[in-house]
Order: structure tokens, then C-alpha cells, then sequence
């Protein structure tokens, strides 16, 4: 399996001019692909399209600076537009599940910026070094040694001017004894996950560094566009979305590590996020969680540790069915949190509760809710609180 390892870098002023050349050219080439499909009825072959924006613009005086560049990820930009286009096909069709898939869109100067080359472009020094065409030697922070060679590199920056490096790496899969055959995890808001052993796992509060975003946000919409102070404002806004966004990573990256390691079989419910955020109370709290993230980092180290990732339907009751004896008590009110069975007594935590139940359901020992309520000790009439 293919897994990434990112890196940070400093360059120094005379590479980091280079460096805006390297995405500049590569923004351009990759904008310059899209308006020719756009433009033309069928879409034209990468062979074709890297024909007419690089070798023939090469030539003429308004992209006689592609030259500047080397031509490595030149040729990876219109080659990632292709495989943009080649997914967006593929959800229309049918044939990729998953999230939306939209059609690709024009790059920005302010936005994230990347440039992608393959072993022809870039090479490894024995002093910790890494050589880039016509860029010169970076030094990353080695924080973790790679496992295996490279097979591509991408350099990014991303819009708080940080630097980084990206290697694609094979890696082995890693066989580990579990402790426990399997755990049930019940994703929330207020705690974030409740696991079916009883343990709780609490979100880092975002809400001061979210407070700050939120003030700048108002700054900057008063500012005049293309000016100095707006563009300071945008980067100070972007420094606060990554201490944002690196605090969730390093809370879901630690989380995930431990329940994976711990547990055999691993079972999520599949949220649909993406219609839980429409509404506008809580969209801004569901999209700060990080769910779908927390999913697909279970999803990828138990394929690296050799465990078995699991997810379970939307449409199943897991939160209106005891836990215990399967009696299926409905629908009950959010603010509800602990719940009392009427048919075996029973007092629950409402997460907990729907913890067990995806951990039932998923490892196929679900209660049989038709016989529980044939058997059931509750009268007509009686409610649940």
C-alpha cells in the first residue's frame, strides 16, 4: 500500500523565488489545459493537450518563461488535470462512490500552491538532502525516517507561506495482536467519540482560536481588494485556520492510532455529514469534528496494521434500541441523554447504548427487536424517559 510522508522546509530567499516561478508555470499550465477542454466540444487527450500549452507555448513570446522550469511537473499538472477530469466522469457515470466529485476549476494565485515531480526530477543526497530540478537542495526536517524509496515528490505551499514536501512511499503492512476482538465508536459533538468499552474521548475546544477567525473575517471584508493590508489580514486568517486545522489533525491522528492498535474490528456509522451540515446552528460545530476525516485515518491504518475496518448503515436504529435485551423503544429527543428500558430495567447512557449497538451490528450480533417486543413487560401507553 501507498501512504504519504510530509515534511517541513525552509527554503531561503533565492529558492523561494524559484519556487513562486515553479507554481506560477504550473498554475498557468494547468489553467491554460482547462480553458482548452473547456473551449473545444470533446476533450482532448493529455498527449495532445501537453503538446499545445507546453512544448508549442514554449515557443511563443507570452510563454517563452515555461522554459525557466523544468518540464517534469509540467507534464504532472496536465496529468493530474486528466485524472480531475477522469473522476468527475466517473461520479457522473456512477462508477465512484464517495463525495462529490465537482468539475475542475481554474487555480488561484492566493490559493494553496503545488507542483508534483516523479523520480526524473528530483533525487536524494546521502547528507539528508533533497535535490529538485533546477530548484537546488532543500533540507527537510527529517521527524520520521521514510521506509521506502520515493516514487514522487510534491512540494506545497499552502496559504500561510509554510513550505513542505510530500514523498509517496510504498509501505508493508504491519501485523500487531490486538487486546480486545473488536469496539463500536459512536461519533458526537459535545464528546466526540464514545467508544462501545465505556471510554470517552473529548475534542480539543476550538472556539477561541474560532472567535479570532471570526473578527479578522470581518476585517477583511471591509478592506479594499489587491491591497497590502488585506493580503496581511488573509495570511493572519490563514496561520488561524492551520493551528486550527494541525490541533484536529494531531487530536484524530493520536485518537485513531490508539483504537486501531487496541482493537481487532473496528465499526463507524455512516453519517451523512454532508446533509448535517445544512443546518445552520450546528453546521459550523459538525465541520470543526472532523468525522470523515477520523473515518478515512481508521479506514487507512487498519489496512496498515492488518485490522478490520467496518462501517455500518445510516438507517440503522442503533440509538432507539436497548442494548441489553433489544427492545426498540423509537425515536426519543436529543436532549434526552440516558435512557431507562422498561423491559429489562436497565439504565443507559444514550451514546454508550448506540456505541454497543454499532459494535452488535457490526460484528453481526444483533438483538432480534421483533422478538424482544413480543416479550416485553411494558403496557399500551406507557412512555419512555
Amino acid at each position: 500500500m501507498k501512504a504519504r510522508y510530509r515534511y517541513r522546509i525552509y527554503p531561503t530567499d533565492q529558492q523561494q523565488q524559484s519556487l513562486a516561478q515553479l507554481f506560477g508555470c504550473v498554475r498557468v499550465v494547468w489553467n491554460d489545459a482547462l480553458a482548452l477542454c473547456k473551449q473545444s466540444e470533446k476533450k482532448p487527450k493529455s498527449a495532445e493537450l501537453q503538446k499545445i500549452v507546453i512544448t508549442q507555448a514554449k515557443k511563443t513570446e507570452e510563454r517563452a518563461w515555461l522554459d525557466n522550469v523544468s518540464c517534469v511537473p509540467l507534464q504532472q499538472s496536465v496529468a493530474d488535470l486528466e485524472i480531475a477530469f477522469k473522476n468527475f466522469f466517473d461520479y457522473c457515470k456512477g462508477k465512484r462512490k464517495g463525495r462529490k466529485v465537482g468539475y475542475p476549476k481554474f487555480k488561484k494565485r492566493t490559493s494553496s500552491q503545488s507542483a508534483r515531480l516523479t523520480r526524473r526530477g528530483f533525487s536524494r543526497s546521502d547528507d539528508g538532502g533533497v535535490y529538485l530540478a533546477k530548484i537546488g537542495i532543500l533540507n527537510p526536517i527529517w521527524s520520521r525516517e521514510l521506509p521506502s524509496e520515493p516514487s514522487s515528490v510534491t512540494v506545497i505551499k499552502d496559504c500561510a507561506n509554510r513550505y513542505f514536501l510530500s514523498f509517496v512511499v510504498e509501505v508493508q503492512p504491519i501485523q500487531i495482536e490486538a487486546k480486545n476482538p473488536g469496539i463500536g465508536i459512536d461519533l458526537g459533538i459535545k464528546t466526540f467519540a464514545v467508544m462501545s468499552n465505556g471510554e470517552k474521548a473529548e475534542s480539543p475546544s476550538y472556539k477561541k482560536l474560532d472567535q479570532k477567525v471570526r473578527k479578522l473575517q470581518r476585517k477583511l471584508a471591509r478592506q479594499p481588494h489587491d491591497s497590502k493590508r488585506r493580503n496581511v489580514t488573509r495570511i493572519r486568517i490563514a496561520k488561524l485556520h492551520n493551528r486550527i486545522a494541525d490541533t484536529r489533525k494531531d487530536f484524530l491522528h493520536k485518537l485513531s492510532t490508539k483504537i486501531v492498535n487496541e482493537n481487532q474490528v473496528i465499526v463507524l456509522e455512516n453519517l451523512n455529514v454532508s446533509g448535517m451540515v445544512k443546518n445552520r446552528k450546528l453546521s459550523r460545530a459538525i465541520s470543526q469534528q472532523g468525522w470523515y476525516e477520523f473515518r478515512t485515518f481508521c479506514e487507512a491504518k487498519s489496512e496498515k496494521f492488518g485490522r478490520e475496518f467496518k462501517v455500518i448503515s445510516r438507517w440503522e436504529p442503533t440509538s432507539q434500541v436497548c442494548s441489553d435485551c433489544g427492545f426498540k423503544w423509537g425515536k426519543i429527543d436529543l436532549s434526552i441523554r440516558s435512557v431507562l428500558c422498561l423491559s429489562c430495567g436497565t439504565l443507559a447512557d444514550r451514546d454508550e447504548n448506540a456505541a454497543r449497538n454499532i459494535e452488535k451490528v457490526g460484528m453481526g450480533n444483533r438483538h432480534d427487536s421483533k422478538w424482544a417486543q413480543r416479550d416485553c413487560k411494558t403496557t399500551k401507553g406507557s412512555k419512555t424517559r
